[in-house]
């Protein structure tokens, strides 16, 4: 994390003005970080520093401070300050585009990296995912997802070999799973099921992500079938939170 010096007042607060101080203050600093003036990891003014810098007083800047913090673009580390956080990227499910078609489409450059793809028999929990008697033979295809070189999610697929033969022969670093199901094996997604919910990566898994064991992850699980009702893909994706915001979206 950054440690920059008490910084000179950059805007100034209309105190004869109708719009509350907290609200213009809040203003000035986002103002700052989202000119980029502020970095990433970046400390920022403490409470008092912000109260000699604008003339408002602790309770308006910790007010402020707090605001920014639920608007995730600060963090607050105990006992050593308030720091600039890291812009979260938007996606919607992977059931409605493949995260790597979404974020290529934003203009992020992306890598896949294929960790493990391998013929297993299926588990009780991984057979009752995909609706299959437990010793079937599935792919476990594990892959770790990265953004300009940093990675942002991992994913583990669960395929019934008998319904995607030679599946571990197909590039799944330059192609997407969805799309090699469905181009190279007949199984177009129809039906999807998702839980989400939240996590702590393991120590493999926070090794991977490069994060710490107190990193927070998005589980988002999947169960996709064909048209058919036929279950073929059962996926595990661990998304870190502090890179990635899943978006969802209904229409009534």
């Amino acid at each position: 994390m950054t440690v920059s010096p008490v910084a000179e007042p950059v805007g100034s607060l209309d105190r004869s003005g109708s719009t509350p101080l907290y609200i213009q203050l809040a203003n000035v600093l986002r103002e700052r970080i989202e000119r980029g003036e502020w970095k990433p990891d970046q400390k920022i003014p403490s409470e008092n520093e912000l109260n000699r810098m604008y003339g408002i007083s602790r309770m308006t800047a910790r007010q402020v401070l707090a605001q920014l913090v639920n608007e995730e673009l600060l963090f607050r580390v105990q006992g050593k300050g308030t720091f600039v956080a890291h812009r979260k990227i938007g996606t919607r499910s992977p059931a409605y585009m493949g995260i790597r078609e979404q974020l290529e489409r934003m203009g992020y450059e992306t890598t896949t990296k294929v960790l493990s793809s391998e013929v297993i028999p299926a588990d009780v929990r991984v057979a009752e995912h995909l609706r299959i008697s437990p010793g079937s033979l599935v792919y476990r295809l594990s892959r770790v997802r990265l953004v300009e070189d940093e990675p942002i999610s991992l994913h583990t697929s669960f395929v019934p070999k008998a319904l995607a033969q030679d599946l571990d022969a197909d590039d799944l670093v330059n192609r997407q799973l969805c799309v090699v199901l469905e181009n190279e094996h007949g199984l177009r997604m129809s039906r999807v099921n998702e839980s989400l919910e939240s996590t702590l990566p393991s120590a493999d898994e926070a090794k991977l992500l490069r994060i710490r064991r107190t990193t927070p992850l998005l589980l988002l699980r999947q169960e996709i079938s064909d048209p058919t009702g036929q279950e073929f893909e059962y996926s595990r994706i661990l998304f870190r939170g502090d890179k990635i915001r899943l978006e969802f979206q209904y229409e009534l």
